[in-house]
């Protein structure tokens, strides 16, 4: 497992791209309620995108499990859809709903990855529940994270918290690496297995890391619907 160890300036490059990153999720934020079409938000991205001279990542992916190419600039996953959900004009936002939304971007030859949950109007307790768990372990994770400090250490108290809360952590998907391209070592998973302890990451100065939490509020099983999105079962 080769990792790439980051120079301030690439850092620096880095943090530029998680710029654009951030815009584009800031203003799909704004402008996700009730009505609006995920294809309507993948547009919004695609021209933010551009405007800003960066290039969307997603788009163009082929996966492993598919011979169609990644067909959008964001992915967008509603309720049940792990990741992976695909934006059309067919799919209306509505009120209750969750979604979340992926987005990276190459600016300057460096990758911004990141993602968001947002609630649509006024959503049911055990969802908000499961976003602001979510939402806590990728703190804790970002608060935990310091040079000499096992990777597993945290995953554990990642996992230990996401279970406590009556919740299950998917581990089909983990987060990466990210530098030059999307996907680079380590893969950082949310979560500890044997693979992990017998090959642990020790965080190091210069590492770049996409922390990626992934939780049901069902079973951690996953199933692939059309090959591209990761459903939880009913």
């Amino acid at each position: 497992m080769a990792i790439t160890l980051r120079s301030r300036r690439e850092i620096e490059l880095i943090r530029r791209a998680g710029a654009v990153v951030a815009d584009v999720l800031s203003k799909l934020k704004e402008i996700a309620e009730p009505g609006v079409t995920t294809g309507r938000l993948n547009s919004v991205a695609s021209q933010i995108t551009a405007d800003a001279g960066a290039e969307a990542l997603f788009k163009g992916v082929r996966s492993p499990l598919s011979r169609i190419p990644f067909p959008a600039c964001v992915c967008t996953s509603v309720n049940e859809q792990v990741v992976h959900g695909i934006p059309s004009e067919t799919v209306v936002l509505r009120d209750g709903d969750i979604l979340s939304i992926d987005f990276g971007a190459r600016l300057d030859g460096y990758c911004g990855d990141s993602a968001v949950t947002i609630a649509i109007g006024k959503v049911s307790e055990n969802k908000r529940k499961l976003i602001d768990v979510t939402k806590h372990v990728l703190d804790m994770a970002i608060e935990k994270s310091a040079p000499a400090v096992k990777w597993s250490r945290i995953a554990a108290e990642m996992q230990n918290y996401v279970e406590s809360a009556g919740f299950s952590v998917v581990k089909d998907f983990v987060g990466h690496g990210i530098g030059k391209k999307m996907h680079e070592e380590p893969r950082v998973p949310n979560f500890v297995s044997d693979e992990l302890l017998t090959c642990d990451i020790i965080l190091t100065e210069g590492m770049v890391l996409a922390v990626e939490p992934m939780i049901n509020a069902g079973g951690n099983i996953i199933k692939a619907e059309a090959k591209i999105i990761g459903i939880t079962p009913p």
